[in-house]
């Protein structure tokens, strides 16, 4: 396990893609930091021009160093779900990591798991990665590494094998307008989800 974890850092500092296991499903991961890593995670999971890829971190502090800006509300209701199976939609009015945010730029995905101690070495090492289903567009999403589609898992340079997963992707929550929008029922039920942000809030 700790030459996976070793081979997946040394090929996220290359700029090279990797699998890793989530809270949820198997993820496509590469280098946050850098557009062109992104971009190749793109192409490579034939995602259309325009959508957007989350930023994910083992801890919600280490997104709050990518984006500063979401300090505040935002980082108020994020606490309240996070690390769990939610991808967040926030605010980013300085526009940060313009090659994940898809045709909403003064938007940012952020996924905060409850990582597997493998995946979890990984990305702490590297502080935060572009990540998405380690499917190809549309696809079914991956419970085990071998649900990965092969062009996937030929084309990687390493992978973290957790056995199965749950195989729920996560549940979107858009928090940039006056009220919470649940954009996909996942993981976790829309109501359970909007229950605990209105918490967190009052």
């Amino acid at each position: 396990m700790t030459d996976e974890v070793g081979a997946a850092d040394s090929a996220l500092r290359a700029g090279r893609p990797v699998i890793l296991p989530t809270d949820t499903v198997y993820g496509l991961c590469a280098d946050g930091y850098r557009e062109a890593p992104a971009r190749r995670l793109a192409r490579l999971k034939g995602r259309p021009e325009g959508m957007p890829v989350a930023l994910l971190a083992a801890d919600l502090d280490a997104i709050l160093d990518c984006v500063p800006e979401l300090r505040g509300r935002s980082a108020v209701a994020a606490r309240a779900l996070l690390p769990g199976p939610y991808t967040l939609v926030l605010s980013n009015p300085a526009r940060r990591f313009r090659w994940l945010t898809g045709a909403r730029p003064d938007t940012i995905g952020i996924r905060v798991p409850e990582l597997p101690e493998p995946a979890r070495r990984a990305v702490e090492r590297v502080g935060a990665v572009a990540a998405t289903s380690a499917n190809e567009h549309g696809g079914p999403d991956p419970r085990r590494l071998a649900d990965v589609p092969e062009t996937i898992r030929g084309a990687v340079a390493a992978a973290v094998d957790a056995g199965a997963l749950p195989g729920t992707p996560s549940t979107v929550v858009d928090l940039t307008g006056a009220e919470p929008q649940v954009l996909r029922e996942g993981a976790v039920p829309a109501d359970e989800a909007l229950r605990r942000i209105a918490a967190s809030l009052r």
